[in-house]
């Protein structure tokens, strides 16, 4: 062996191994010491030319283990694992579901507190109320009439009683009915074709009540005789029925009592 050339260590010692150890022992270390000394590059799969393509992705379950396998995810893996909170954002049905229903204020307006503004016989809900009792009325439905009741939330409020709740419905209501009813026997068989002509609220004529006028502990104004004018037909002769008494909450007229006092 020449002095200028290098041997590797390992092949030394190879050489120096003593002729008992056989000639393949000697070819398997040699192989050895030759893969030990080549890297190469691992295969590509089929079809993909790992030279100017990557390799694919490991599968997920090499992600989701731990330590060097697990691969960390990126901003836009974290957003698409994440639930949205209910609520969020604008539009879709957790934002329809937490908006309140339009023109939905609260509770009736009997679970307000009462004050002293005085009534006036005009306006857009005045209005809606007073013809909510012409048409029930005309259809002899009582129920359509309730929206210009005094509300039993305010009747609680006003009202020393022992059990409002129970006068309210089992005297005041049930008379509210029973006028209704009457009435529209009054407009005969041609109710259907009665027209409402106008309301005629007395304001002059209206006043406040005190505490304890009237078994009543809150203040409120009242009116008596309000004028309901109606036509039968078209061009007919004005007909009219009283309604005996309105009383206010809030600054709105209300009935208590339709015909008479009972």
């Amino acid at each position: 062996m020449r002095a200028d050339v290098v041997v590797p260590a390992a092949l030394a010692a190879v050489v120096a191994f003593p002729a008992s150890v056989g000639v393949a022992a000697f070819v398997g270390v040699a192989a050895f010491v030759a893969c030990g000394c080549a890297r190469g590059e691992p295969p590509a799969p089929a079809g993909i030319d790992a030279a100017v393509a990557p390799l694919p992705r490991p599968p997920n379950s090499a992600l989701t283990g731990t330590g060097a396998s697990a691969a960390p995810s990126t901003a836009n893996d974290a957003d698409a694992a994440a639930p949205r909170a209910q609520g969020s954002g604008t539009g879709g049905p957790a934002a329809e579901a937490a908006a309140p229903p339009s023109g939905i204020t609260g509770d009736e307006p009997g679970t307000l507190p009462q004050t002293r503004d005085r009534p006036k016989a005009e306006g857009e809900a005045f209005e809606a109320r007073t013809k909510a009792l012409w048409e029930a009325v005309v259809a002899d439905e009582p129920s359509r009439g309730m929206p210009f009741f005094f509300p039993l939330g305010a009747y609680k409020q006003v009202k020393d009683v022992g059990n409002p709740a129970g006068d309210w419905r089992h005297r005041l209501v049930a008379a509210y009915e029973r006028d209704i009813h009457a009435l529209h026997e009054r407009l005969g068989s041609k109710a259907k074709s009665a027209t409402l002509v106008r309301v005629e609220v007395p304001d002059a004529r209206a006043r406040w009540v005190e505490p304890d006028e009237e078994y009543n502990k809150l203040g409120y104004w009242r009116v008596y005789n309000t004028r309901y004018v109606y036509t039968l037909v078209d061009g007919g002769r004005e007909r009219s029925f009283d309604v005996s008494s309105l009383i206010s909450w809030r600054g709105e007229w209300y009935v208590v009592h339709l015909t008479g006092f009972k």
